[in-house]
């Protein structure tokens, strides 16, 4: 069965790489939100097996798009993968606090990011 994943990232190319890359690499089928109030909205429109999170967005950043998704009984067991430049050991301590699936780093390769997700999600 196909794997179904939710992009959110507010820069444009960042969501047109990793699309074409999750979907001509990995054959998953993918969709892409620019912000997360965009991101809240979509989640609810389908079934999700992962959502690709950028931490460092305007208005909403990551942290509290992953606390609304956590506290909606539809979203919280979508298991998220942050996409973050943020590496620092502090960063790395929030994220493993935070319950995410996993940290994919940027820059990241396009050739290689479908198994980086797939690595973190245990696919």
């Amino acid at each position: 069965m196909t794997k179904r994943l939710l992009i959110i990232d507010d820069e444009p190319d960042i969501r047109r790489i990793l699309q074409v890359s999750l979907e001509e690499i990995a054959g998953w089928q993918v969709s892409t939100a620019e912000s997360g109030s965009q991101a809240l909205t979509i989640v609810k429109t389908g079934q999700w097996d992962a959502i690709v999170l950028d931490i460092s967005m305007p208005d909403m950043d990551g942290f509290d798009v992953f606390k609304q998704l956590q506290s909606d009984p539809y979203t919280q067991a979508i298991p998220v993968v942050l996409l973050t430049a943020k590496v620092q050991p502090s960063d790395r301590r929030r994220f493993a606090q935070m319950g995410v699936a996993g940290v994919i780093a940027k820059p990241f390769n396009p050739v290689t990011i479908s198994n980086q997700v797939a690595q973190t999600l245990g696919w």
